[in-house]
């Protein structure tokens, strides 16, 4: 066998980190020169005692708190009422549907089938869950 009969291989080493400059990653191992993350470890997230991005988030001008949402109730939890039951947020309370003190809204959605004429009272309603209710014999009054 002679060398251009060789056969090629298209694998290439690992490079040796820190082993000297025939390594191809001269003297600092490819960490910079000076300082905390040449010398140690540094936690991923860790800006050098400044407050980190992640906690500086919740300061930052236009915040909203995901936990800032109406609760969500589809119209197929409506099916175990009578039928001509008014539904209003104090009856969600009394049902244990809503918390008794949220403050951000209830919105009923149309996800499911509804089987029973009702009336909601002042509880904001999807598109889809006004035509269910209505097809049901059902209205909404908001």
């Amino acid at each position: 066998m002679q060398l251009n009969q060789l056969p090629k291989t298209t694998e290439t080493k690992k490079k040796r980190v820190g082993r000297g400059y025939g390594s191809g990653k001269s003297k600092t191992s490819g960490r910079g020169s000076k300082g905390q993350k040449a010398r140690g470890k540094v936690r991923l997230g860790f800006e050098g005692g400044q407050l980190p991005f992640i906690r500086r988030l919740p300061y930052r001008r236009g915040f909203k708190s995901l936990s800032q949402k109406p609760l969500i109730l589809n119209i197929s939890i409506f099916n175990f009422v009578e039928d001509d039951t008014e539904i209003t947020e104090e009856l969600l309370i009394k049902w244990n549907l809503l918390p008794v003190n949220w403050k951000y809204g209830v919105k009923i959605l149309g996800d499911g089938k509804l089987k029973k004429k009702i009336i909601i009272k002042n509880i904001p309603c999807s598109k889809s869950a006004v035509e269910k209710i209505t097809a049901a014999g059902g209205k909404v009054d908001n």
